[in-house]
Parts: structure tokens; sequence; C-alpha cells
């Protein structure tokens, strides 16, 4: 029986509302510093009780609002944030299209940031020679790639972040919006870098607001609503799951509304001033 790539059993994470998210330094003195103070820590699960299976070669395509624990499932599998409860296990490595300039640093130039980052993930020093110039021509930054970083646009960077990633030969391909950026030009070469990626084996967990990029790219979908897994089936069917889930909030914030317009009504109706009576008003 085939092993799954990617494992997720009864996975949850918490935030502390209003704090930093856990593990940074800088969160540790700040809670330090409310408990001495008596202030109170509301928790926020953006992720509980979640449980699936990847298997080697799936394109899983993560569906929900803004807020519903997506970014966050993608960091938990990358092994950048730590769970609180279950676990996530995954075989192999990741290729993370995840915040695709975070890495480089300013004061390095573009090769500098390639070696740099490719090393960081893995690749020996004969693979990124080897792999190099395919990086630059992808980014189109030959006349930029010995400029430092901090000297690039945001669009400059994002392309030679993406050149870089898809460049790692990492069984598994973690996407967050990655082919939101950019432009017309820039998007097409993407699709056709990933669609390439698919068709050698690799795994994908894909998060996108786009219906027709999860259609293209997916044939199973999971569909995370107010961080549960509401939905795992075929795209379509967590597609459809995502809609309803549209419509209900939708209907009820409508009928929210009217219930507030009803009570403004009301409570203007019983704050008029009552009409004064005049004495003698209405004596012949």
């Amino acid at each position: 029986m085939e092993e799954p790539i990617i494992q997720a059993r009864d996975l949850g994470i918490c935030f502390a509302k209003g704090k930093q998210k856990k593990g940074r330094v800088k969160d540790l003195f700040v809670r330090r510093a409310a408990n001495k103070q008596g202030a109170q820590q509301q928790d926020f699960w953006p992720l509980r009780h979640v449980n699936f299976d990847i298997f080697p070669g799936d394109a899983v395509g993560i569906i929900g609002r803004n807020g519903t624990g997506k970014s966050t499932l993608l960091r938990l599998i990358t092994g950048v944030l730590i769970p609180d409860e279950g676990y996530v296990r995954r075989e192999g490595r990741v290729a993370p299209l995840i915040a695709l300039s975070a890495g480089f640093s300013g004061e390095l130039t573009g090769r500098e940031n390639v070696n740099l980052v490719a090393a960081l993930h893995g690749m020996t020093t004969k693979e990124i020679k080897a792999k190099f110039d395919e990086i630059v021509d992808f980014s189109e930054l030959e006349d930029f790639i010995d400029t430092p970083v901090k000297y690039y646009s945001s669009g400059m960077k994002v392309r030679l972040g993406f050149g870089v990633i898809t460049q790692l030969p990492h069984p598994i391909l973690l996407v967050d919006e990655a082919l939101a950026v950019g432009d017309a030009a820039f998007k097409r070469k993407c699709q056709q870098v990933i669609a390439g990626l698919l068709k050698e084996g690799r795994t994908l967990v894909f998060v996108s607001h786009s219906e027709g990029d999860l259609k293209k790219y997916c044939e199973r979908g999971i569909f995370l609503d107010a961080g549960t897994l509401e939905t795992d089936g075929t795209v379509e069917e967590a597609l459809a799951s995502y809609k309803e889930a549209e419509a209900r909030d939708a209907k009820a914030k409508e009928e929210r509304k009217a219930r507030r317009a009803a009570a403004a009504a009301k409570a203007a109706e019983q704050a008029a001033p009552v009409p004064a009576l005049v004495p003698g008003a209405g004596e012949a």
C-alpha cells in the first residue's frame, strides 16, 4: 500500500489574539509583560482537528475564505510553525512558493542571493552552478543579477524567488497565491513551469482564490472553514462547499443588517418627543 507523502492527524495550532505568533522572541517578552499586568489572553485556533493524507503525485487545492487557516496550513507543512495539537508529517523536502522574496538579503546581489537561498534549501554548489543560467533566464534579470537586491522592485524579487524555488529538486511543491503576482506574461511563464513540474510527478499543495487555476492544476480539493476541514473531495466538490458557505454568510449578513435597521427604527420611534398638551387647546 502506498504511503502518504504528507499526513495530518488531529492537527491544530493556537495563537493568542492580538499577539505575535508563537515561537517569536518578541512574543515571549510581550506575554511576560502582559502576565505581570494581569492581562487576559484569548486563544485563537486558526486550525484544529484537521486530518488528511496526500499521496505522491497528488495535486490538491486548499480552498477557503481569508483567515480560515490556508496559509497557516502550508507553514505547518513546511515546519515553519509547530502544531499545538496532533501532527503533520511529510516524506521528502519541500519547494515552497510562499513569500517568494522573504529570504533575500538586500545587501547581497541577485547572484549572491541565488547561491545563498538555493544552498539553504539543500542544493549543492554543483547543482546551483548547473541551474544558475536557467534561474537568471527565467527571472529576466540578466542585466541586474550583480546589483544588490535592495534596489530591486518587488516584482523583480518575486521573479528571482520563483526562478530559484522552481529549480529545487524537491518532491513537494507548496504554492500560496504565487500566480497572483506579476504581469500576464510572467503569469503564463509561471503556469508553464508548474504544469511541467506536475508532469514530472511532483506533489502539489496549492492555495488560491482563483477557481480557474484550481481547476487547471488540481483534481482534489480541501475546503477549510473557520479552522476546520469541511470538505475533502474533488476540487469541484470543495468549490461547491465554498460557494455554499459564502451564500450562507451573505444571507446571515443581510438578516443581521435587517435586524439592526428594525431595532434602530424602533428606538427612534420610542425616542420621538410626545406632543405637549396646551391648556385650552381644542376648546371653542
